[in-house]
């Protein structure tokens, strides 16, 4: 079965995310909003699901006549389908537990440079965003990735669960991906103490598939409009 993801054409985002793990899968799956016409059949989609069980917003995924949003839902649906996800009750709620604690550091990544509000353009809010980013790399970056990093000592698999590599893997080697190109200075700062994440951002993006992918142009590249934004004033 094809799936078909819905979200922005010209960022990462929440997207990347799940097309991080649609790779690893090496699912058979279309990004639509990407296509001719796409981003306007994603609109017409979401009103005709107003009817029913609507999505919040993109990224959502269309899977025959499900159409599941939020990306740590599709995460769990992607990943009890394709073996990114243990088989056991207990170890499926832990993984989407990581990748809802995942969700909440990736808003805390995007208010660094939008900490008013995402109506406003950063160059209205760069005072707060300068105090605010001096807050994430003081406090808040150190106790989410300290807490990752713990994660990974305890399991002691080189995984964040069990003893393979599941989609709260995928996800962070994400967050160390854009961290860097948000925060170059800062992060390697931070890697310094967290190398168990490092090392576990590395073996992802050797993976064949991930590999690939990443050399490919279906990897859209990090710029100034998604949730990983590099402002160099703020990157101290």
């Amino acid at each position: 079965m094809r799936y078909e993801l819905y979200y922005w054409p010209e960022i990462q985002g929440r997207g990347e995310f799940i097309r991080l793990a649609l790779e690893e899968a090496g699912a058979n799956y279309i990004d639509v909003a990407r296509r001719h016409g796409g981003e306007s059949k994603m609109f017409a989609l979401m009103q005709r699901a107003r009817q029913k069980q609507p999505p919040f917003a993109p990224p959502f995924l269309k899977v025959g006549n499900l159409l599941i949003g939020q990306t740590a839902n599709i995460l769990m649906f992607l990943g009890r389908r394709h073996g990114l996800a243990p088989r056991s009750e207990a170890g499926q709620l832990w993984t989407h537990q990581l990748e809802l604690t995942i969700a909440d550091f990736l808003v805390e990544i995007h208010d660094t440079h939008h900490p008013i509000g995402s109506g406003f353009y950063y160059e209205e809010q760069k005072k707060e965003s300068k105090r605010r980013t001096q807050d994430f790399l003081k406090n808040r970056a150190p106790k989410f990735l300290g807490y990752f990093e713990t994660v990974l000592a305890r399991n002691k698999s080189g995984f964040l669960v069990g003893g393979r590599l599941t989609t709260p893997d995928l996800s962070m080697f994400q967050v160390v991906e854009g961290l860097r190109y948000a925060l170059p200075r800062a992060m390697r700062r931070l890697e310094r103490k967290h190398s168990r994440l490092v090392a576990l951002h590395d073996r992802v993006a050797q993976r064949p598939r991930i590999k690939a992918y990443l050399q490919s142009e279906r990897r859209i590249p990090f710029n100034q409009m998604g949730i990983f934004r590099h402002y160099p004033e703020l990157d101290r």
